[in-house]
């Protein structure tokens, strides 16, 4: 595949994300699983054939040297997380934006991609960074929480949208949807904002969330320590401490 980059959109540890004219490229290094790539294309897909949302289409999954990549449409405009950083004075605004279109997408149904459930419980079997009495604990937890089937996108985060010139908000970024509940999505969104060391975003988030969605906080609140041991796995060290406290608080309520 030919490519011409304009620029480096973003690095990342196992990618780095290019502008080539109107299609952005994310080139991922030689060693990182293709199953994980592929999956990665094959919900980008769904959602997009299942779904009126605004994302980027996928248009080729190819091969750039060694490395497997994933081509999508360039989506022109700014990031939410960047324009919260510019304009904190606007901060309620975008916080309200933001909750809206985590809403919309909750909305939709892609009967398709995995259960949240499933994958979390997966991961928490096949962990060893946890203690077998704590595992037992939120495997438990897990089991109790209601099946449900609202498109989850996993990683629902400002930096994750693009607001155009136009107004119009495209979430990027579907390798971790799934379908599932809505607190579980919510919860995630949380800790996301607490490990940046926005904890009183996080907690505006929560309580905007709540008001709109109509999910009492309580039921958000006993997936995080589930939400937390599953980021835990991913062995990102600076954040290990943090993750660990939120597990736990297995009672937190």
């Amino acid at each position: 595949m030919a490519v011409k980059i304009v620029r480096t959109l973003a690095e990342r540890k196992n990618k780095t994300i290019y502008r080539d004219g109107d299609r952005v490229i994310k080139l991922f290094e030689k060693k990182h699983p293709k199953s994980n790539i592929l999956n990665e294309a094959l919900n980008q897909a769904r959602v997009e054939e299942a779904t009126d949302l605004n994302i980027p289409k996928l248009l080729e999954v190819t091969k750039i040297k060694e490395g497997w990549a994933l081509v999508s449409e360039y989506v022109s405009g700014t990031t939410l997380a960047e324009l919260m950083d510019k304009h904190p004075e606007k901060m309620d605004n975008y916080l309200d934006i933001f909750v809206n279109l985590q809403l919309s997408v909750l909305s939709k149904r892609v009967p398709l991609l995995s259960r949240m459930k499933d994958k979390f419980s997966k991961k928490l079997k096949d962990t060893n960074l946890i203690d077998d009495a704590t595992k037992y604990e939120l495997e438990q937890r897990l089991e109790g929480m209601k099946n449900h089937a609202k498109l989850c996108h996993g990683d629902f985060n400002p930096s994750n949208i693009i607001i155009t010139e136009k107004g119009d908000a495209y979430v990027l970024d579907w390798s971790h949807a799934t379908q599932g509940n809505a607190s579980g999505d919510a919860a995630r969104t949380f800790l996301l904002f607490s490990i940046q060391g926005k904890e009183e975003l996080a907690d505006k988030y929560l309580e905007l969330f709540s008001e709109k969605s109509g999910i009492e906080k309580t039921h958000i609140r006993r997936w995080i320590p589930i939400v937390a041991a599953t980021q835990l796995t991913k062995g990102i060290e600076e954040e290990q401490e943090f993750l660990r406290r939120w597990i736990n608080v297995v009672d937190f309520q």
